[in-house]
């Protein structure tokens, strides 16, 4: 497997090693031993596995104490990827890093506890699965504008498809002014 660091400390690429022939593919998707010594190591307590139609965009999401790291990858499809520093006191709080995953390439994200997720879909149709190193809790799910201009993501549709709950999310400024 290969790892590529990103401009924000934390953030990895991972490309795994897939072995492909005229009948499809095979690769492991997440071998503790070889991740853990790339340093995404924490124990996965969840799966999600999700389906989305072309310009759906989701996010910006996070969840606060004790927070959730996400290994993810797009498994159908093709995504944006982004994910924003909200980590007090690192030196890129509120920079953002954007990333296209595919079925084809089969990259993975890994987004350490302490950033905000979100992707849009490029293609038709997209499926997307992540590990979490914490458990789905209602009580600190969190979110913020995804066209929040102090962030300034770049996505690449321009009318997306949101839910009522990424419609609504506070801008940055509102969400630290509350917390």
């Amino acid at each position: 497997m290969q790892i590529e660091k990103t401009p924000i400390e934390g953030l990895l690429l991972v490309s795994p090693k897939v072995f492909r022939d005229e009948r499809g593919f095979f690769m492991e998707s997440w071998r503790k031993e070889l991740w853990s010594a790339a340093g995404i190591g924490p124990d996965f307590v969840q799966d999600n596995h999700s389906a989305s139609v072309k310009n759906t965009l989701r996010g910006l999401h996070f969840q606060t104490s004790p927070g959730q790291g996400k290994l993810l990858r797009c498994t159908r499809g093709r995504i944006w990827d982004v994910a924003v520093d909200l980590r007090p006191f690192s030196p890129t709080l509120g920079k953002w890093f954007g990333v296209e995953l595919d079925d084809k390439e089969c990259r993975q994200f890994w987004i350490p506890v302490g950033f905000a997720h979100g992707f849009c879909v490029l293609s038709d149709y997209a499926e997307v699965q992540y590990k979490c190193t914490a458990a789905y809790d209602p009580r600190t799910e969190a979110g913020i504008a995804w066209n929040d201009p102090e962030i300034g993501v770049e996505w690449p549709i321009s009318d997306p498809l949101l839910s009522m709950r990424d419609q609504t999310n506070p801008t940055w400024e509102q969400w630290r002014a509350s917390h």
